[in-house]
């Protein structure tokens, strides 16, 4: 075998190698406690959506795991609340691939908490509404506090509920 095919073909397996770790290892948590690396594997159990999410918000803290059915499938952490119904997330208003995935392709998705996967339909909220959620997703902080580096303030983010499907 020439040099350059067992070149070719040990770069072809380092290239594999390396796509199939990621899979399995991102996401992971930065220093930050969000993630920085987007993985596809979301893994949990199948459960059926609670009446009420917010008794697991008071069992589970932190971030939990999103994964909407568009391509690409990433999963990211997101910070959340949870609401009699359904789940608030937000997301800086910076044109991320999360929020847009859910405009243009209807919001289906899945949430995982702790081990159990549900599965799930984000919409986007607007107006006072909107305001209101972003206070409780705030969690005492104010909407005019800038986070996250972006230099916009709480109160321009984008809020998003998800309810069971």
């Amino acid at each position: 075998m020439s040099k350059e095919k067992v070149a070719g073909l040990s770069i072809g397996v380092l290239l594999v190698v390396g796509v199939l770790s990621w899979m399995f290892t991102a996401p992971y948590l930065g220093n930050t406690g969000l993630a920085r690396t987007p993985g596809i594997i979301l893994g949990g159990t199948p459960t059926p959506a609670p009446d009420d999410f917010s008794t697991l918000h008071e069992t589970h803290q932190g971030p939990i795991m999103m994964k909407l059915a568009s391509f690409p499938p990433f999963v990211n952490y997101v910070s959340w609340v949870g609401r009699p119904g359904g789940v608030i997330t937000a997301t800086r208003p910076d044109g991320g691939l999360w929020a847009q995935q859910v405009r243009d392709n209807g919001g289906d998705g899945w949430l995982r908490i702790g081990d159990a996967t549900y599965e799930m339909r984000a919409v986007e909220i607007h107006g006072d509404e909107r305001i209101e959620m972003m206070r409780l997703w705030a969690g005492g902080r104010s909407i005019d506090e800038q986070v996250g580096g972006t230099g916009a303030p709480l109160r321009d983010w984008e809020v998003f509920f998800w309810e069971p499907r």
